[in-house]
């Protein structure tokens, strides 16, 4: 495990290709000055022991010092001990609807990216609890087991996307079945659910499979994203708009938000809806709720010390900077007779 301390100091890295670029300038105009003062030939004879291989190995060497400088500065750390600690908090596990109507542009900048921008809130706002996520469309599939891992949680949202899944359709029902394995302490009494979808359901199951879940002690918190009034789904290729989807009759297709199935389908799993055009209002409403809410006591390992390794980096840029001052540019007596890179013709 490792931590990157002082992320901002990788801007130092921007000085290589700088550097670069001031070597081919100088470069150019070197090789234009010296053809005004006297042809190859002469030159060579002027200077026999001038290297351009050497003059290039500095300045590579010099940005190698440059990046190690710049790692120092980060400080990477890497976890050395490993401890139990105790922790209180909720189980919650996303379900993200991963369905073609959440490529709909009826909310900035379209339904799927408003969801994952939700939840990546919501994340960032907990403390103790512990995160699953579930994608779903036509299936429902696992992609995150119960975890406190939060960067992992966030890395995994991030991937998601409409083609992950081959069936298309919206099954609400098969997430929260699903969402049932996730949670394995029978003497868990705060097990929640957070179904963020457009509410396009089809199978018409849900209402009776979330009050199956209540039964068990899981509460479906329900986030609607997109408009009421509807849009079309696009049809992109390389971010360019192609076309949008067309039912059997050629007409586009319009996806509305449906409120009211989300609606039914936190009220059988006592629950409460939430409107998710406004993120700030969404991830202060489940806040709320999850403060509220009895928090469970449980073990979790994570690294507890942290050691620097900046010193190492920091080594390799003095000795790349000593290597650098020391290098000259002239031929080398022995790789002047091995001639490596014909620069004795």
């Amino acid at each position: 495990m490792y931590q990157l301390e002082e992320k901002i100091w990788f801007w130092v890295l921007a000085v290589i290709p700088v550097i670069m670029l001031l070597y081919l300038v100088l470069q150019f105009w070197k090789k234009r000055t010296q053809r005004k003062f006297a042809d190859k030939r002469l030159l060579k004879r002027l200077s026999p022991n001038q290297s351009g291989f050497k003059t290039a190995l500095k300045v590579h060497v010099l940005s190698l010092a440059f990046a190690c400088l710049a790692l120092a500065l980060v400080n990477p750390k890497i976890g050395t001990k490993l401890e139990t600690v105790k922790r209180e908090g909720v189980d919650i596990v996303f379900a993200v609807d991963v369905s073609k109507s959440m490529l709909a542009e009826d909310i900035a900048p379209n339904r799927l990216d408003k969801a994952k921008q939700l939840v990546t809130q919501i994340i960032n706002n907990l403390a103790g609890d512990r995160v699953g996520i579930i994608a779903y469309a036509g299936k429902a599939f696992p992609q995150l087991p119960i975890t406190t891992d939060y960067a992992s949680a966030k890395m995994f949202l991030q991937g998601m996307n409409t083609d992950m899944l081959s069936s298309q359709g919206t099954a609400i029902n098969e997430a929260i079945e699903l969402s049932k394995t996730y949670f394995d302490d029978d003497q868990q009494t705060n097990r929640v659910l957070i179904l963020i979808s457009d509410g396009e359901d089809h199978t018409e199951m849900a209402e009776n499979v979330a009050s199956e879940a209540n039964e068990e002690g899981i509460r479906i918190f329900t986030i609607g994203v997109g408009d009421v009034k509807g849009g079309p789904i696009p049809i992109k290729r390389n971010g360019v708009v192609l076309n949008y989807k067309k039912d059997n009759t050629g007409e586009t297709v319009i996806t509305k938000l449906d409120e009211s199935t989300l609606m039914e389908i936190a009220d059988e799993a006592n629950g409460t809806y939430i409107n998710g055009r406004n993120t700030n209002e969404v991830v202060d409403a489940i806040t709320d709720i999850l403060n509220g809410m009895d928090k469970k006591e449980y073990e979790a390992k994570q690294f507890a010390d942290f050691k620097d390794q900046f010193q190492w980096f920091l080594g390799l840029a003095i000795f790349f900077l000593f290597i650098d001052i020391f290098l000259l540019e002239r031929k080398t007596a022995w790789l002047k007779r091995l001639n490596l890179f014909n620069e004795n013709l």
